[in-house]
């Protein structure tokens, strides 16, 4: 841009004399307007690639909160697949358990027929005991009729024939009960029979005739049911499983399309930055040169407030200079002390609460050292934090926080004359406010000890 001065000026020099003058004023007006109007449009440019970079930060954050979603999705898939073929596992044996069990009544049922047999023969035997025992009672009742006829003689022949008959009584009784007994058993075996069997023909009456074996039927085909849902299920799940497996890859991808974007998007706001700072450094008036003046300015008397500092032995170099930065228990987001804390709180709010006054639309004004540290920062970010309230503690306990993204890197480790960003900064609770900041390097002793940031609203 100087040298299109130059150019500029030696063409004015060899033009007639009344022509000169006029000639070097328009040209120095247009190129002056040229650079106000490429400074307006790189501040505009800066601004979408701001805007941006933003929001292809946004989505990125979506992305990666989507592709941890899915890594636990996967995760239950697979374990929700894993019981799914327990369950079906477990059924298929349970299947088979009822299958043993109808096998096994269908046995008894067989076994129990064998009973009603044998029964059968005993009431057999306990009729023939019974017909015996008749006959033995006539005999003994026709041998005590003889047994009196004999008189005397036949007389113990009596007793006996008497003895004789009361057992066969007896007998009879016992034989009678027996019978009794076996046929009541007889018809529950034979209702038990009925239950069992496999044989009946299927009507109304076989319903009610084998209730057992109906039963064991229904729950051996109700496990069957679930044996094959439980294969459906698991055909299912692992469908749902390889779903989601795609899911994760697709947003793999579009998380690796972010990133290649947001540094394309970043090297546009580079550019934007550059541009911004040549025209600047052309000594052409734009709307950031005041905010840089004051920026150099406030850095320069941060500079020597700490030099007078070292002077009179308030702190030692070692001290300004030391990075060992101690975290504070319990703080969120995290804060850290320093050895020049004191020192920093004392000298810095005067200058960075007037430069907030200096000029319009002044966000902050802080003095950060060379790793983004910033001990003491404007008053109305310095309010103790909030125990458990992260998003108002972003917001408002910005002081002994170490601020390492992009912009406050660049800005603590910049040692050029000046340097122009453009950016979003985050206040907590997705909030978010589109700043341009101008920075200036802070050297004390020789020695760069970070930078003064001061951001504006645009």
């Amino acid at each position: 841009m100087l040298a299109l001065f130059k150019k500029r000026e030696t063409v004015a020099s060899v033009a007639p004399a009344v022509s000169a003058e006029p000639m070097r004023s328009e040209g120095a007006e247009s190129v002056y307007a040229l650079a106000q109007v490429l400074q307006r449009d790189c501040s505009g440019l800066g601004l979408e690639a701001a805007q941006l970079r933003g929001a292809l930060d946004d989505c990125a954050a979506i992305a990666t909160g989507q592709t941890t979603a899915l890594s636990q999705l996967q995760a239950q898939a697979h374990q929700i697949a894993q019981a799914q073929q327990r369950i079906q596992s477990e059924t298929a044996q349970s299947q088979q358990a009822m299958q043993r069990a109808r096998a096994s009544v269908e046995h008894v049922g067989l076994e129990v027929s064998g009973v009603v047999s044998t029964l059968k023969q005993v009431s057999e035997a306990a009729s023939q005991i019974t017909q015996v025992a008749l006959q033995t009672r006539l005999v003994a009742f026709n041998a005590s009729v003889e047994a009196k006829r004999a008189g005397e003689a036949g007389l113990g022949f009596s007793v006996v024939a008497d003895a004789v008959k009361d057992l066969s009584t007896q007998v009879e009784s016992i034989s009678k009960a027996i019978m009794g007994t076996v046929a009541s058993l007889d018809q529950r075996i034979q209702s038990l029979a009925q239950d069992l069997r496999v044989d009946v023909p299927v009507d109304a009456k076989a319903d009610q005739d084998r209730q057992v074996h109906l039963a064991l039927m229904g729950a051996e085909s109700a496990v069957q049911r679930i044996v094959e849902a439980a294969g459906a299920s698991v055909g299912l799940s692992q469908g749902i499983q390889t779903q989601v497996n795609g899911m994760g890859q697709e947003v793999q991808t579009v998380r690796d399309a972010l990133a290649d974007a947001s540094k394309r998007s970043e090297r546009v706001l580079g550019v934007s930055e550059r541009l911004m700072e040549v025209i600047a450094t052309c000594g052409v008036e734009t709307a950031d040169t005041p905010y840089i003046q004051l920026a150099q300015q406030v850095a320069g008397q941060v500079a020597e407030r700490l030099e007078q500092a070292l002077g009179s032995g308030r702190i030692s170099l070692t001290q300004l200079f030391d990075e060992r930065y101690q975290p504070l228990a319990g703080s969120n987001p995290a804060q850290h002390s320093a050895p020049f804390n004191a020192l920093t709180d004392d000298l810095f709010p005067a200058l960075q609460e007037a430069a907030l006054k200096a000029l319009p639309e002044v966000v902050f004004c802080i003095a950060a050292d060379r790793n983004g540290y910033i001990s003491t920062h404007n008053k109305v970010y310095c309010h103790p934090q909030r125990p458990g309230d992260v998003v108002w503690n972003t917001a408002n306990s910005r002081w002994r926080r170490i601020f390492n993204d992009r912009t406050g890197l660049a800005s603590a480790r910049n040692t050029r004359a000046f340097l122009l960003q453009t950016y979003r900064r985050d206040m907590g609770g997705g909030k978010f406010v589109l700043l341009k900041e101008a920075s200036a390097p802070i050297t004390v002793q020789g020695r760069h000890w970070g930078g003064l940031r001061l951001a504006y609203r645009f």
